[in-house]
Formats: C-alpha cells, structure tokens, sequence
C-alpha cells in the first residue's frame, strides 16, 4: 500500500517539477523526499497486509492426500 501511495507522490512531484511550481511549502523536490521515505518504509515492512494465510491446513498449492 505504501508502494501505490509512493508513486502517486513521485508522479504529484514530476508534475509540480515540470510546471515548475510549489504547494506551499512543498516543491518537487519535497515530494520526491516524501515518496523516498515512503518506499523505505515500504521495505521495511511497515503498512504491509501481514503474512498470508491459506484455507485448508496451510497446503499451499499442492493438496494432501
């Protein structure tokens, strides 16, 4: 989840960087900051769904016989 909000940050930033404008206090190279931040913490694993749970005794994709 935080990977889709980086690049939603990093595409906001490339635009403010073309247009060559700010948000306030914010310009491109905030944004570019922010969405760095983001992915590193997406990395780390923070924000993540958790692990993965499967129905069935945890077979995964091969089924007991």
């Amino acid at each position: 989840m935080l990977a889709i909000a980086a690049a939603v940050v990093f595409g906001l930033g490339f635009l403010l960087d073309l247009i060559n404008t700010r948000l306030g206090p914010l310009t491109g190279t905030g944004f570019l900051l922010l969405g760095l931040l983001l992915l590193a913490l997406h990395q780390t694993g923070i924000g993540s769904a958790g692990p993965r749970t499967t129905t069935g005794g945890g077979g995964g994709w091969r089924r007991r016989r």
